[in-house]
């Protein structure tokens, strides 16, 4: 008899100012479980760090994804997120026979979907795709940190602190800005 492979779906970054907006999709080996499944905003970083390896070394399948800021700009950020989810589940290599996606909307996939508010609390396969894209998404903005220094993209990632909104009134609006966003097209 097939296994029946559920995949859980998550993304991470929908609020920042900048940088891309990425999707996991994680398929959990009942065989390998992984302890310390939980919601990635409820983690250290330390601690997420420390799962995306052991989420990738364990996991039946999984697959991680983005959409650029220019898709986030044209098409919107919910367009966007989705986006990064169905290329995450195209990605994966073992085909799930569902997906199971944080929030109240699904990507338009081959497969039966089911949106679950707070399923990042509740599912661990998608806890597991929450910190896949998190730490996927962080370790990005610290390539952008690297490209954009003065923004301090390594200490807020993106988000509307004052420290950034300070250094966007300084320096003006990067590349890795989304100018869709209310904040950067009062700069632009």
């Amino acid at each position: 008899m097939r296994p029946i492979w559920i995949a859980g779906v998550d993304e991470a970054g929908r609020g920042p100012l900048a940088g891309p907006v990425y999707a996991a999709a994680v398929i959990l080996d009942p065989a390998k479980p992984v302890a310390g499944l939980a919601d990635s905003k409820k983690l250290t970083a330390a601690k997420r760090e420390a799962l995306f390896d052991v989420i990738r070394q364990n996991a039946k399948a999984w697959a991680i994804a983005s959409a650029s800021v220019d898709e986030i700009d044209a098409i919107n950020i919910l367009q966007a997120s989705l986006l990064a989810m169905r290329r995450a589940v195209q990605r994966l290599a073992t085909e799930p026979r569902q997906i199971l996606v944080d929030g109240l909307h699904c990507p338009n996939v081959s497969m039966p979907a089911r949106a679950t508010v707070k399923g990042d609390s509740k599912e661990p396969a998608i806890s597991a795709a929450s910190i896949l894209a998190k730490v996927a998404r962080d370790r990005d903005m610290l390539r952008l940190h690297a490209q954009y220094p003065h923004y301090r993209f390594d200490l807020h990632k993106g988000y509307g602190t004052a420290l950034h909104l300070a250094a966007l009134g300084e320096h003006g609006v990067s590349p890795a800005h989304r100018r869709s966003y209310a904040p950067i097209k009062k700069l632009f």
